[in-house]
């Protein structure tokens, strides 16, 4: 048994600590050593200003008198006391003791003793003389769960080679340029046989997804929450350490190395962000000094009452200033390249999934969260302000207006927005009999009304295929040849349609069951012909978006799209155009939601020569019956649907074929 001993104090306020065979010399309290906050430091966090804060709290690695330190620091204002405890000083807390910062509520310790990879905690004794062991609100890593330490980590000696990426991520405009988005749940994308869980490691994934990206044609992954979180089962979204990448896939320089390897490869990184709510897990930041510090001590104002969860009390600038620094703080030492942010509508409103009574109305009696659209606006106006190029997405479900307009106009200043409207019209007119579908015609134009209010995402994210939905394959109706043409139909008609496209892994193997976390997706289906078929479509209409400015540089203006024909309810067809502002060729995109073929259908277009088809979703590469147009048509000389000029095509079943235009009348 281990036999601690601490000696006295000693007059240079160090203090001997021994435990067996070590002995070390610990810093006393904060006035023994120099603070690593400045007096601005000090201004700007007292003003929750400090968007760099993440390099002041927490463990940082300083450089004194010539060698390496580590000073620890963390923000209890209502603590009694607090102590650093870890595998430099045996866990016993008696060992280091430090006083407040002068006023800001901020304990800090130098341990001349820590070093990198060393476990920590802090211990916190609330007003009741209670203690309570917490893991680093700002810690950059942590053990793997389900064990709950903070991990001593450098950020500073990775050697980043992604330069031209990010060079060029500073002069792209992302809204004008192609964005093809493969949504991953890291954990159950792949499963690795004799790991840990299965868990693969960042590396092994960035390899295999930037591999599986490019032959897929997708721009960018979007990653499922990768910060720290200690329910598995929580897919990342009740999030512990919030500056910390989860373990479960190995070490911050791992992930380093993720970001920057698929960099390299071209493809963009998208992280979900959690800044809506925090679990109540005891290590974590649920009442950290004894006190509700980041959250509201009232629960109809602090608690989730669908998820069981806090919400953050964005009131305070100091928890504030917290999500915001982190927002930049992944930015800045990982180079994401975007953040989509998760449940936006649950701090957008204070009732939200509330009863009649079990919330507080704001200070003017509305509904409206007032302290959570200033910090939304503050945390996009500072990343506008100091990541150009970086893309902040919202996942939004109401008619909030403004979500993806800027701050100085009055919005929430989101560069786009997730169109749940769209998704949800849009499954419920896929999911019915086609002989019902000329009954539902609006479901589908209704969307092209308010298309370009919002810059919107549509998504066919890992929440249309959970909670007994089942996949999406599942969900389309009629046989099994029918099943397939529909899902096809469905992509198809989404890649045309205006606005940036998010695909959920799997869906693009049209996978039967729907997904759980511990399975991942049923990559053997692709044994099948009919699944590579679902596979080879959606790389397809991914590289038609890509080679096509009409399909990608006006998504967000109604100059880039055109109904020519929205009325026939009775065939369930659309027609419609897109066109860049490059003087790049339109696109004809023709849908059929039937499996009658349309012989001699008339559509009308704005320029006559020759239309050469580009893409049909029945070809029999992708499981179709292979009706179509090839090489394309010319036009009859004859105008139509209000245009000079018209073709005569064959509308395939439950399909959709897509025409450019070319100025030569050639068939070759």
């Amino acid at each position: 048994m281990a036999v601690n001993r601490c000696a006295a104090l000693r007059s240079d306020k160090r203090l001997t600590y021994e435990q067996d065979d070590f002995k070390v010399d610990i810093v006393m309290d904060a006035s023994s050593f120099p603070s690593i906050f400045s007096e601005l430091d000090r201004h700007l966090i007292g003003e929750g200003q400090h968007h760099r804060l993440y390099e002041k709290l927490g463990a940082q690695i300083v450089e004194r008198e010539g060698s390496k330190r580590v000073h620890f620091s963390v923000w209890a204002p209502n603590a009694r006391q607090v102590q650093i405890v870890g595998d430099f000083n045996g866990w016993d807390g008696r060992s280091i003791t430090a006083q407040p910062v002068d006023d800001l509520g901020i304990w800090e310790f130098q341990v001349d003793a820590a070093k990198t990879g060393d476990r920590y905690k802090f211990r916190v004794q609330d007003s009741n003389g209670l203690w309570c062991d917490k893991a680093d609100p700002m810690g950059f890593a942590a053990e793997l769960p389900p064990l709950t330490a903070s991990v001593v980590t450098d950020l500073n000696g990775y050697q980043w080679q992604d330069q031209d990426w990010m060079s060029r991520r500073r002069e792209r405009d992302p809204l004008k340029s192609p964005m093809n988005v493969y949504e991953v749940h890291l954990g159950s994308w792949q499963k690795g046989k004799g790991r840990k869980n299965g868990w693969l490691d960042y590396p092994y994934l960035a390899r295999r997804l930037s591999d599986y990206c490019h032959r897929m044609n997708f721009t960018h992954v979007e990653l499922m929450p990768v910060s720290e979180h200690p329910y598995t089962g929580s897919w990342g979204y009740q999030t512990v350490g919030y500056f910390a990448p989860t373990a479960r896939h190995g070490s911050p320089e791992d992930f380093m190395y993720f970001v920057n390897y698929l960099h390299q490869q071209g493809i963009g990184v998208i992280i979900d962000w959690v800044p809506a709510h925090f679990p109540k897990d005891r290590h974590g930041l649920a009442r950290f000094d004894g006190t509700a510090l980041y959250e509201h001590e009232d629960s109809r104002r602090g608690e989730h009452p669908d998820w069981g969860t806090l919400i953050f009390n964005y009131g305070r600038n100091e928890v504030r200033n917290f999500l915001v620094s982190n927002a930049l703080f992944w930015l800045d030492r990982y180079h994401i390249d975007g953040l989509r942010v998760d449940a936006v509508a649950s701090m957008l409103y204070l009732d939200y999934s509330r009863g009649h009574d079990d919330w507080l109305p704001n200070e003017h009696g509305g509904r409206e969260n007032l302290e959570a659209i200033q910090f939304l606006r503050e945390a996009n106006q500072a990343i506008s302000d100091y990541c150009p190029g970086v893309i902040t997405i919202a996942e939004e479900s109401t008619a909030w207006p403004g979500v993806s307009r800027p701050v100085a106009d009055g919005g929430l200043g989101f560069d786009c927005k997730w169109n749940m409207g769209w998704m949800n019209d849009t499954l419920t007119y896929m999911n019915r009999e086609p002989i019902h579908r000329s009954h539902h015609q609006n479901d589908l134009s209704f969307s092209l009304i308010y298309a370009f209010t919002e810059n919107f995402v549509l998504p066919l994210s890992h929440d249309e295929v959970v909670h007994g939905k089942g996949s999406l394959i599942a969900q389309m109706p009629g046989d099994l040849w029918q099943k397939f043409a529909n899902l096809r139909l469905l992509y198809s008609y989404m890649w045309m349609h205006p606005g940036k496209n998010l695909l959920f892994m799997g869906n693009e193997l049209a996978q039967w069951k729907e997904w759980n976390h511990d399975d991942g997706p049923q990559w053997e289906l692709l044994d099948f012909k009919s699944h590579r078929g679902i596979q080879q479509i959606v790389a397809d209409l991914n590289l038609l978006v890509n080679e096509n400015p009409a399909l990608h540089e006006l998504d967000f203006r109604s100059e880039g799209f055109q109904w020519i024909d929205c009325m026939n309810a009775e065939d369930s067809t659309l027609v419609f155009l897109r066109k860049s502002d490059s003087g790049d060729p339109p696109i004809l995109v023709c849908c059929n939601f039937t499996p009658v073929v349309r012989y001699d259908y008339r559509v009308g277009v704005p320029m006559s020569g020759f239309w050469r088809e580009r893409f049909n979703s029945d070809s029999e590469i992708y499981g179709g019956s292979n009706v179509g147009n090839f090489p394309g048509a010319t036009t009859l000389g004859e105008p139509h649907h209000g245009q000079p000029d018209c073709i005569s095509v064959v509308m395939p079943p439950l399909a959709v074929t897509v025409f450019r235009w070319e100025e030569a009348s050639t068939e070759s």
